[in-house]
């Protein structure tokens, strides 16, 4: 884990920090999907690339921002740090096309110095899940 200078605040200052673009920042998202509690985990490049609606339509009903608990059990990880990897649940993984070409991303999981690289293309990083791709 790479710790970040306590005044990094955007996706921006995070890739300044990491010597990287800022389409190579992760911003992870864990989601629980209504009413089947589905776990679903959002990997995009950017705070406005996707949303909650754009989850939703791809998933076909409604979905609600997970709890620490759901996180917790689903993951293995604590709200609020939780990096692609290492999921004891296989979940539905929505991944920014613009990230799906990268050798080598930065997981920016939910805190400022809570970051993660990671080496390899995402689909085979993450082959257990099931992963689809976001326009």
């Amino acid at each position: 884990m790479v710790e970040l200078p306590d005044s990094t605040r955007t996706a921006d200052d995070a890739a300044q920090a990491l010597g990287c673009e800022k389409s190579q920042i992760i911003k992870s998202l864990v989601f629980r999907a209504v009413p089947t509690s589905e776990p679903v985990l959002v990997l995009a490049s950017g705070p406005n690339r996707v949303n909650e609606k754009v989850i939703s339509h791809l998933l076909g009903h409604k979905i609600a921002k997970a709890d620490a608990d759901f996180v917790k059990d689903t993951t293995g990880f604590s709200i609020g740090g939780v990096p692609p990897l290492g999921h004891k649940t296989p979940m539905r993984i929505f991944v920014d096309e613009d990230l799906l070409a990268f050798h080598e991303t930065w997981a920016a999981a939910g805190t400022q110095n809570a970051v993660f690289k990671i080496t390899g293309l995402l689909t085979e990083v993450l082959p257990k899940h099931t992963v689809i791709s976001i326009k």
